[in-house]
């Protein structure tokens, strides 16, 4: 028989898949371990248990079966002025976080816009809205209603409205991005060029009764629909003159001939048709009256050329007329429907980036971008293509591939279901209509959680719900390079819902990222990229995480669980660093008596810490909570205790003859270098603090430093498991591990 002693020194590579089992070869192997629950994994390579939760407020929904019912969202205006949305089924609750005391309070409750109207995200949205946010407005998104907008009107005071586009100096032009989405070679006609009633009949089907209270826009008039008749045929007011520009110097003279030739490029016209001109300057020796105005057509030459009559006789050939516009009732293959609407659907996606606000991917455009005019976040009128004018791309990804999330990072990030792409900034200028382009970089495709920029990268969840991918762009490559962070334990990974990521916080210097898994748990990243290191744990709680969310590295959950009345319901809670349980608050009683009724039904069993005691299980039962028949305290925390396991990989080195590997071994010591202790299991053995010659009537010192455990039994898989039996800090910096072969 062999006594060797391993020593496992850290746990930097977390909690490993358990296909990495027999990989005993690794780096990975000799820094991981089999099961990580309820720890944060710490940069130097130790782990400590993670901080418990306290209540902040009791909702009212009645726990139901969707992966999400109540989703929380963070909404900042400045440092002192910070809030929580809490979005359920048509409802919206915003908390405020006092600047001072950082208490969490309910402000307001909205059932209702500003129209009196119904909110539009049910709880089958919920999981799929995107939203962005920039001062006092939050932008919600979701492809089947129009984005709502989120107002802060005062400091506790909030208003929900429909977005709204501007709307022109003289009234007459909605600014809003519009599409031809009708079968190419489809032509529109309008019985009049302006006014209200005017009946637009186009030459194939295409219109139903949702286009009602919709826009077409004919050359540069925009026509609302204000009656159905029949697929081929609308009633609209029509806003504006519907005219066409001609190119410049579109007309020529014939000396002689009162004639004007007119390149008009498929003008739809017939002989004898009355047509309006302006904008038209001399030419030919016929004055600019003399053109503009009402003219009849004379002659058709062919469909983009005609003849009209004007008002006296050119002098001498010529070829000019300026930038002429014509009107005219003429048939038109130049019109447009708006893209966002009951017919076409609404934006999936939404971002702030370069001072512009964008929109992503509707039904009927699933791979569109739009973004605003500059500065001008309800303006998406392309105008001339000007610097600042709005911008519209088709991303070219395909039919099947939809605009889920924008993330405005480095470049603009683009992730559809079907790949990931980007919008480039520039380095000497801004995106503009004349530069911007979509170049796609990676086939993996995007789930419905939303992104985060995470530790230099974007990290996103796969469509199929199985990778959790970081995106990062490769200077040597100059493109994006999407790497699966979730290789090494890609059963943690269970189709997340959503995710948050606090940097720098539970008095730490590492950043972390949490997924809400469907079951209940959480999955928690940390990563520090720049020294190779990242790892994977799961926490869990004695009930459900729901949601998650953080404001200023603060970070809140949503939980469902019992708090003694025996059904099951939501709560907004906080992890807290000097909380040891979850649902756990600080209380002040007198003679051990504690009043919990504000927090626990009675029926409720808790467990009571009072400094470095642990006081034991109770019952609640008139609302308050009797430890003086073991100690008549004044102060304490009461709450759930939440399981703690750390299991080791099966314990492995390798001896002059090979690998132990599959071998029965004993271990038979474990020492742990723990920090801050005072309650620690190792295979259900616990550490002992005090001897009996010990004076039990003073409290108990944290123990620091290492502690030895023996232990009994062969195993060909011999683990060591870390657990706790009460509730208090624990931090292990690694152990050695000595082991008979």
């Amino acid at each position: 028989m062999q006594k060797v002693k391993i020593p496992v020194n850290s746990f930097e590579f977390g909690e490993l898949s358990p296909a990495f089992t027999s990989r005993v070869d690794t780096d990975l192997y000799k820094a991981a371990a089999k099961k990580v629950t309820n720890f944060l994994i710490l940069g130097e390579g130790g782990i400590k248990k993670r901080a418990g939760t306290s209540k902040i407020y009791k909702f009212g929904h009645t726990v139901g079966a969707n992966r999400i019912e109540v989703r929380i969202e963070p909404f900042v205006f400045s440092d002192d002025e910070q809030y929580i949305f809490a979005f359920s089924n048509e409802k919206l609750e915003i908390f405020f976080i006092d600047p001072i005391t950082k208490a969490v309070s309910l402000i307001q409750t909205i059932t209702q816009d500003v129209d009196s109207a119904t909110l539009p995200w049910t709880t089958a949205y919920l999981e799929q809205f995107t939203y962005a946010t920039q001062a006092d407005f939050t932008f919600v998104c979701h492809p089947n209603f129009m984005p709502r907008t989120i107002v802060r009107t005062g400091l506790t005071t909030f208003e929900v409205s429909t977005y709204e586009f501007d709307t022109s100096a003289d009234g007459t032009k909605l600014q809003q991005p519009y599409h031809d989405f009708h079968v190419q070679g489809t032509t529109i006609t309008p019985s009049a060029i302006s006014g209200t009633g005017v009946t637009l009949t186009t030459s194939a089907n295409y219109f139903t009764a949702n286009h009602v209270g919709t826009f077409v826009l004919i050359h540069e008039a925009h026509c609302e629909i204000t009656a159905y008749t029949s697929p081929t045929q609308v009633t609209a007011n029509v806003y504006g003159v519907i005219r066409q520009q001609l190119g410049f110097d579109a007309l020529q003279t014939v000396a002689g001939s009162s004639r004007v030739i007119t390149t008009h490029p498929h003008h739809g016209l017939s002989s004898g048709a009355s047509i309006t001109i302006d904008r038209a300057d001399g030419v030919g020796g016929l004055s600019a009256n003399q053109i503009n105005g009402t003219r009849t057509i004379a002659e058709i030459i062919d469909e983009n050329t005609y003849e009209f009559t004007a008002g006296s006789t050119a002098s001498q050939t010529e070829i000019g007329g300026g930038a002429p516009r014509v009107a005219s009732t003429a048939s038109t293959l130049e019109w447009f429907e708006q893209s966002f609407s009951e017919v076409r659907g609404y934006p999936s996606a939404v971002t702030f980036h370069e001072n512009r606000l964008w929109f992503g991917g509707t039904p009927a455009q699933p791979d569109y971008l739009w973004a605003s005019a500059s500065g001008e976040y309800f303006n998406f009128d392309v105008g001339s293509g000007a610097d600042n004018d709005s911008i519209e791309l088709s991303g070219g990804f395909g039919a099947f591939s939809q605009v889920r999330h924008l993330v405005s990072n480095r470049d603009l990030q683009v992730f559809a279901n079907t790949s990931e792409s980007f919008v480039p900034a520039l380095t000497e200028r801004p995106i503009t209509p004349s530069n911007a382009q979509v170049k796609r970089q990676t086939p993996y495709g995007c789930g419905y959680m939303r992104p985060q920029p995470f530790d230099g990268a974007t990290v996103y969840l796969q469509a199929n719900g199985k990778m959790v991918g970081a995106y990062l762009y490769n200077d040597a490559e100059l493109a994006y390079n999407t790497s699966n962070i979730a290789v090494t334990a890609s059963h943690l990974v269970k189709n997340p819902i959503q995710s948050a990521v606090v940097q720098g916080g539970f008095n730490r210097p590492e950043s972390y990222i949490f997924f809400i898994n469907p079951d209940g748990t959480t999955s928690t990243f940390y990563s520090l990229r720049t020294e190779r290191k990242a790892g994977w744990s799961e926490w869990t709680t004695d009930g459900k995480f729901h949601s998650v969310a953080v404001i200023d590295q603060r970070l809140f959950f949503v939980t469902i669980r019992d708090d003694g009345s025996g059904t099951d319901a939501f709560f907004l809670e906080e992890v807290l660093v000097e909380m040891p349980m979850d649902f756990c608050g600080d209380y002040t009683g007198v003679a051990g008596v504690f009043d919990v009724s504000a927090d626990f039904a009675d029926g409720a069993v808790v467990k009571v810490v009072s400094g470095t005691d642990y006081l034991g299980e109770y019952t609640v039962s008139g609302g308050e909570i009797d430890v003086s028949a073991v100690k008549e305290v004044t102060q304490a925390y009461i709450g759930y205790q939440f399981d703690l396991e750390l299991t080791t990989l099966p314990i492995d080195g390798q001896l002059p003859s090979g690998f132990m590997t599959g071998d029965p071994r004993h271990i038979s010591m474990v020492t742990l270098d723990l920090v801050d202790a005072l309650s620690v299991s190792v295979n259900n053995k616990d550490m002992v603090i005090r001897s009996v010659n010990d004076d039990f009537s003073l409290a108990r010192e944290k123990f620091n430093g290492r502690k030895e455990f023996r232990l009994l039994g062969y195993s060909r898989d011999a683990t060591v498991t870390i657990s706790q039996s009460v509730p208090f800090d624990l931090q292990i910096n690694g152990m050695s591990i000595e082991v008979i072969v």
